[in-house]
């Protein structure tokens, strides 16, 4: 057929198999991407699947069973494991040192991180070298910072205490006086902090600096300019943090092994008796496999609620740019 003698219909039908053919073809692409995509995040699902889902369904079920490592012997326990947690005064002990932990770290955490953030944040020559500087204590290790803290915190020769002494003040006994043992820890705690203040730099360099002008035309002073401006611009990273040092302040393990529990010939005191510390004693001391796992579930059905309550408090402070 010469192009003299194509006609107008001819011309239609093969545009219309032109447009037929790529719905059938972009939907091939469609799919051969997807299978790359699930090809390539693969390991993290089988790792996934594997390691972590599959852990929580077997703790889930050695938790209704006295399970005992040592002998590797496994009974039917129906839910005395879970009566036990209600029964156990270890339990409750616990439970109630890990909550006013959470409420004694988890704000002066924000608060100092946010401090840290907004002095790096006003840094301009030099500011890669103090933000290396201020990241460095994250890059610790746990157990070289808990040797820091033991000599740092002993009541008669350590650090802190020599200068209290120096400005006329008579420090605590960090270590053994109860009431100063968890804010011990809270002390350990700050000095891993930066990895918060790195969340909060980073929300702080999106703030729009043509609102601080603004604000500065109308009179505003720093507080007003902080509490109106950088407080609600960087309230999504805040609503993050909040939620994330909950989490890890009702895990904490490290700290307060490290400082009171890892030599097992010394008496350490109740008040450093955190929850994760007393599952871990249950578990690989006591080899008490099902009452450990059934802690381990109370535990993730209690941080369940938190965050979830947290969520739907903390929504109504949070601004989005978007709106909602």
């Amino acid at each position: 057929m010469t192009p003299s003698t194509v006609t107008p219909r001819d011309t239609g039908t093969r545009s219309r198999s032109r447009r037929s053919t790529r719905p059938a073809r972009t939907a091939r692409y469609n799919r051969r991407e997807a299978l790359a995509g699930y090809l390539f995040i693969s390991p993290w699902i089988v790792g996934f699947l594997v390691f972590t889902a599959g852990t929580m369904i077997y703790s889930l079920v050695i938790s209704f069973s006295h399970y005992n490592l040592a002998t590797n012997v496994i009974r039917p326990a129906g839910t005395s494991n879970y009566q036990e947690l209600l029964e156990n005064p270890k339990v409750a002990t616990s439970l109630g040192n890990t909550l006013f932990y959470a409420v004694l770290a988890v704000p002066l955490e924000i608060c100092f991180a946010l401090l840290l953030a907004m002095l790096l944040n006003g840094v301009g020559r030099g500011a890669g070298f103090f933000r290396t500087v201020y990241y460095l204590p994250k890059m610790t290790p746990m157990v070289a910072t808990a040797s820091m803290f033991l000599l740092l915190l002993n009541g008669n020769t350590g650090a802190i205490n020599q200068g209290l002494r120096s400005i006329g003040i008579d420090g605590p006994q960090w270590l053994v006086d109860p009431g100063w043992v968890k804010p011990s820890i809270v002390l350990m705690t700050l000095w891993g902090v930066s990895g918060t203040m790195v969340i909060f730099l980073a929300a702080l360099k999106n703030v729009p600096r043509d609102l601080y002008e603004v604000a500065s035309l109308d009179g505003a002073g720093p507080v007003r300019k902080f509490f109106s401006i950088t407080l609600p611009m960087i309230s999504g990273a805040m609503f993050f943090n909040v939620i994330i040092l909950t989490i890890h302040a009702f895990q904490v393990f490290d700290q307060a092994y490290l400082l009171f529990w890892r030599d097992q010939n010394n008496a350490a005191p109740d008040a450093s008796l955190f929850y994760a510390v007393y599952l871990f004693q249950e578990a690989f001391r006591q080899f008490n496999f099902g009452f450990a796992a059934a802690m381990a579930w109370l535990l993730f059905v209690i941080l369940m609620i938190l965050t979830f309550i947290q969520v739907r408090v903390g929504n109504r402070f949070v601004y989005y740019e978007g709106g909602r």
